[in-house]
């Protein structure tokens, strides 16, 4: 009996380190240019790239005409070549597509039919959340370019979660003293 209690106590304090041991953050919506509809001509891409910071999870928002402009992702060589054939991904739906980002790595968009040699093309370096151990909310800026998708605190699903464990482990710990 004795065993079996110190079995559980050692899995609900582990569990808990690993859950107090974990950080986490919320996806955040990036409007690709800084506003509602900048996915045009005018818009310094490259600029505005480099003032985000972009992690696995987050998505980025393209807001254009679709009847004008379109959303593909392309490689490397076709983004600096300005090339739309053989692209990777048509994110283009209706003019006010999302993106996710899924994996760490650069991912790089350019709008076809001429307009990437006209600036049209946006390079995103996503990092894990991991490499970058930062918790400081996302800066804000004067263009509005992102969004918290989840309007909750960063830990509280797992603050909520610590203190069930803690309750239990408390519990169990009670259960087998008596």
């Amino acid at each position: 009996m004795r065993s079996l209690r110190n079995g559980v106590v050692k899995v609900l304090v582990i569990l808990l380190v690993n859950l107090l041991s974990t950080e986490c953050r919320n996806p955040i919506l990036h409007r690709v240019g800084g506003g509602r509809f900048s996915w045009n001509p005018n818009i310094n891409f490259t600029n505005w790239s480099i003032h985000e910071q972009f992690y696995v999870g987050d998505w980025l928002y393209f807001g254009f005409d679709k009847l004008i402009y379109n959303v593909l992702e392309v490689n490397k060589t076709n983004y600096e070549k300005c090339e739309d054939k053989d692209f990777l991904t048509n994110v283009t739906r209706g003019g006010r597509d999302v993106f996710n980002l899924t994996d760490a790595k650069v991912f790089y968009f350019l709008s076809g039919r001429g307009f990437c040699f006209k600036g049209m093309k946006v390079a995103v370096l996503v990092k894990d959340f991991s490499e970058d151990q930062s918790l400081e909310p996302p800066h804000n800026n004067q263009h509005g370019d992102h969004d918290l998708l989840f309007t909750n605190n960063v830990f509280s699903s797992y603050h909520y979660v610590s203190h069930i464990i803690i309750f239990l482990a408390i519990f169990v710990f009670q259960c087998f003293h008596m």
